[in-house]
């Protein structure tokens, strides 16, 4: 038997490094949010899939407008917004019944395509427990220290790190409810970086996918511009 599937679209955050009038979620990319085109992304992947979206607790009733005015009528329950991402995440997952597959995914990557949500959620049910979208790293990596002065390499002369060995996580990330409700349980902890390291400490073996080029999470003003050529490109495509 299929198991119901839930969207955890994480947007609690105060996105202080985009240095815009309010969170990055709700800036405007072709005229409607970024947290608008995520969800509309997510439904149209998977339309019988059930939204859970966390928010800040003040820009709530902002949401509710929002969605009122701009005709997004995908039904979500609104959740508040923790301390850090792991307290929203596990306040989100209260909202989510055992038995199903749960995927989280942050509220700022709006252009997941359907082709790798569908392959995510084929894979999670064919018995995956944990499933996460990587890219490989394509740079040269240097272990530098941060200070008020110049970047210094930690160990100077040191090889560069084998990027080989080293990939990119995206979202969504996905898990059976009932497992990664237990994991979430637990208190939490600054190695928590993102929802498969919480899986991995509970002991729920976690695989890994190829991602998606495009699937970029929208955290500067940078990324924002490449965010509206990406959306144009698209709709030049279509």
């Amino acid at each position: 038997m299929e198991r119901p599937v839930y969207f955890i679209v994480s947007a609690g955050g105060s996105g202080t490094r985009m240095g815009a009038g309010k969170p990055k979620q709700f800036l405007s990319i072709g005229g409607k949010s970024i947290l608008h085109l995520t969800i509309e992304a997510l439904h149209e992947a998977a339309p019988e899939a059930r939204f859970v979206t966390v928010l800040p607790k003040e820009h709530l009733p902002y949401w509710k407008q929002y969605c009122l005015e701009h005709n997004l009528t995908v039904p979500q329950i609104l959740v508040e917004g923790g301390l850090t991402r792991f307290h929203s995440v596990k306040a989100a997952l209260e909202k989510v019944p055992d038995g199903a597959i749960v995927a989280i995914h942050d509220g700022v990557r709006p252009f997941i395509s359907a082709t790798l949500v569908n392959e995510m959620l084929q894979k999670m049910e064919e018995g995956c427990r944990g499933l996460v979208p990587c890219l490989p790293a394509t740079d040269t990596f240097k272990v530098l220290c941060r200070g008020e002065g110049p970047l210094l390499e930690l160990v100077p002369g040191a090889a560069p790190v084998d990027r080989q060995t080293l990939f990119s996580v995206q979202t969504p990330q996905m898990f059976l409810s009932e497992e990664i409700k237990l994991a979430y349980s637990a208190a939490y902890n600054v190695s928590y970086t993102d929802d498969s390291s919480v899986a991995a400490a509970s002991g729920i073996p976690v695989q890994f996918i190829p991602g998606d080029k495009f699937n970029i999470k929208i955290t500067t003003p940078e990324d924002l511009v490449l965010a509206g050529a990406i959306k144009a490109d698209i709709e030049n495509e279509n």
